[in-house]
């Protein structure tokens, strides 16, 4: 399948601000799976930037901004071209060993009803208990397609009645390490976040879950369904925190607002 992506990030500010740092987890990279035909990345001020991996692996872009500014425009678009995987991950940068994903952070820590929930996934067999976990987690909440709440745990989003794709993903993310299943989160594009256009677009959020003798796993419980080649996968974290598109810092006064304007779309070759 051939995606195209043309993601823009505005940030305004009341006051102008001396300097901004910005983390940046915008880029994807080639894996068996999906071959990136073509990346763009701009930044509509002058800009010091500077390329490398984070701890996870992942391809990161580090934004340095002398000011005064008052706002700015961070925008990536490109085409990746996806492959049929059954939603088994094959050759991605791995710079860790799967256990690192054992673990637990504020976002995604269990609390009793998510463990209770997760006990009741009867299935013995590790793909398909992942699988019956995943459709769970789809058939609970309605999905809300708008932006998602920063900030929001997995034990938060657990008791709302309809939740993001990133909340969903974390949920997951908590029942799956309740049950001693490595996971991470993972963000990207996919026309799924297409699905109900509100004025609020954001990018998709989806797990990879660790299966011995197989490997990493997608699993998208937005859908119920493992992510396919309508997928392209850009960062992987511990929760979605580690895993945001931008990150950072600011030095000065005044309140931010942000813009997103996304859109994605594919065909298939």
């Amino acid at each position: 399948m051939r995606l195209s992506v043309d993601h823009r990030t505005t940030y305004r500010f009341t006051a102008p601000q001396a300097r901004l740092t910005q983390m940046l987890l915008l880029i994807p990279e080639d894996t068996h799976d999906q071959s990136v035909a073509g990346w763009n990345l701009h930044v509509d001020c002058d800009a010091r930037m500077r390329h490398g991996r984070d701890g996870f692996g992942n391809r990161i872009t580090m934004l340095y901004v002398a000011g005064p500014i008052s706002d700015i425009e961070i925008a990536v678009s490109g085409e990746v071209l996806t492959h049929r995987s059954n939603g088994i991950v094959h050759g991605a940068h791995e710079a860790l060993p799967p256990a690192v994903f054992l673990r637990t952070t504020p976002l995604t820590a269990a609390d009793a009803e998510i463990t209770a929930f997760a006990a009741g996934i009867t299935e013995t067999d590790p793909v398909a208990r992942l699988h019956a976990l995943n459709i769970a987690i789809k058939r609970r909440f309605a999905l809300d397609h708008g932006r998602p709440i920063a900030g929001r745990t997995a034990t938060e989003a657990f008791a709302e009645g309809a939740v993001s794709s990133r909340d969903l993903a974390q949920v997951f993310l908590a029942a799956a390490r309740t049950l001693g299943v490595a996971a991470r989160y993972v963000s990207g594009y996919s026309p799924v976040c297409q699905a109900k256009a509100d004025g609020r677009p954001a990018p998709h959020g989806w797990v990879e879950a660790y299966v011995d003798r197989l490997g990493w796993v997608a699993f998208d419980p937005s859908t119920g369904l493992s992510a396919d080649e309508a997928y392209v996968r850009v960062a992987v974290a511990l929760d979605s925190a580690g895993a945001a598109p931008v990150a950072g810092s600011r030095l000065g006064e005044g309140v931010e607002t942000l813009d997103v304007d996304l859109h994605v779309g594919g065909n298939g070759q």
